[in-house]
């Protein structure tokens, strides 16, 4: 009986968190930001679709997700960095560079995070209720003027290879990018002797820099044929197809 109950509380649980998910209100207008570094500031709109005001904190970070906001140094300035949003209003950011060095070769990468959090729900809210807050984090492309190529076609350039895993543990691909630019991926496959291994979780690999990409299952690999789809700045698919051996 104990373990029932404690199932059905989980199930409870789980319930909430789902609803709760299902009703997140403020959302950015767009899946990245591009940051010229030639311009003085970018803007960043977001919209509260709810039917209830939300508090807003916004932040910038340099890929740590877990660090807190007033431990982070990054070369940008947010305004504003914390507000209210009405039901059905919109907020525009106001993303100001501050002049550190930055490469000037190559792209840069940051994150944008925006911490929404609802309302109670009442000034006696049920005990069972789960208020939560929801961030989401965004990242951000600092782009030197004058890089040579262009974003979209980097994807076309990466070079790819079969390596063992972390650990030593079945097989992965690494992969090679002598662009300027980041390339991100929602999909990759690998296809070899009639067998296709997929990683569906996608990744990123920074200018002129090699990544490990992991491969679920992926074993007695040599070579085979990659299809790959990246994103693009306006957040699109970029398809691709290469081949990758040891």
């Amino acid at each position: 009986m104990n373990t029932l109950k404690r199932l059905i509380a989980i199930l409870g649980m789980l319930t909430t968190l789902l609803a709760g998910a299902a009703h997140a209100s403020v959302t950015i207008g767009g899946t990245r930001v591009i940051y010229p570094l030639d311009q003085r500031e970018v803007s960043v709109k977001l919209n509260n679709d709810s039917r209830a005001p939300a508090l807003v904190q916004v932040w910038m970070d340099d890929g740590n997700a877990d660090a807190k906001p007033g431990d982070i140094k990054t070369p940008f300035v947010i305004t504003p960095p914390i507000f209210r949003m009405d039901p059905n209003k919109s907020q525009t950011l106001r993303l100001m560079y501050g002049g550190d060095a930055l490469p000037q070769d190559r792209e840069s990468v940051f994150w944008l995070n925006v911490l929404d959090v609802p309302p109670k729900a009442g000034a006696k809210p049920d005990a069972n209720t789960l208020q939560m807050a929801y961030r989401t984090r965004i990242k951000v492309f600092v782009r030197p003027p004058q890089l040579p190529g262009r974003p979209d076609e980097a994807p076309k350039t990466l070079e790819w290879r079969v390596v063992p895993a972390a650990g030593g543990a079945g097989l992965a691909l690494s992969v090679s990018n002598p662009s300027a630019y980041h390339v991100s991926f929602s999909e990759i496959s690998v296809s070899s002797n009639g067998r296709t291994f997929k990683n569906e979780t996608g990744g990123m690999v920074a200018p002129r820099s090699t990544q490990i990409i992991p491969v679920p299952q992926m074993s007695g690999v040599t070579s085979g044929k990659v299809h790959f789809i990246a994103i693009s700045d306006y957040g699109g698919p970029i398809e691709g197809d290469a081949t990758a051996g040891q």
